[in-house]
């Protein structure tokens, strides 16, 4: 029996003024990242799929696209993938709390735990780790920095009421 080779490609977009970093695996997206310290064993190349994702990408931060249509695969506990999936249940434009999201995991104490599946969510922007936020609406930590989560926020408010 033969052994399914596994790729890992990444390439590196500036987008808006924000430099991203697409990886891929397998015909699947598994990281936006916002630096190339990537695990070994990446190749670094332009697929068809990275390029559709960075295309969906930009017509997300042009004010486009509302959804991604793209495969994902996300690596990480049972925990963190509850959260990630409820993280893709909030609506462009609304926001959650911490709390909220660990209400909607099931384990409503463990609003430091969303927290930090939020840090280490992979896929930023496709999975919305940028709609969570203080339970007094505060903005708090974001991998892209807290004017980008801002200017995210308030992208998707202005696309819901323009002037």
């Amino acid at each position: 029996m033969q052994k399914k080779t596994e790729t890992k490609n990444y390439f590196i977009y500036s987008l808006k003024k924000i430099k991203i970093v697409i990886t891929e695996e397998n015909n699947a997206i598994t990281g936006v990242l916002w630096s190339a310290d990537l695990p070994g064993g990446f190749v670094k190349a332009e697929t068809p799929l990275i390029k559709k994702a960075a295309a969906q990408i930009e017509e997300y931060l042009n004010g486009k696209r509302k959804k991604f249509s793209l495969p994902l695969a996300m690596h990480g506990t049972e925990f963190q993938m509850d959260v990630w999936r409820a993280l893709q249940t909030i609506p462009y434009g609304e926001t959650r709390s911490y709390k909220e999201i660990a209400e909607l995991v099931n384990r409503p104490k463990a609003v430091r735990a969303v927290g930090m599946a939020n840090h280490h969510n992979p896929i930023s922007i496709i999975v919305p780790c940028h709609r969570v936020i203080g339970h007094n609406g505060s903005l708090t930590g974001y991998g892209g920095g807290l004017p980008l989560k801002r200017r995210l926020l308030e992208l998707e408010q202005a696309m819901l009421y323009p002037d």
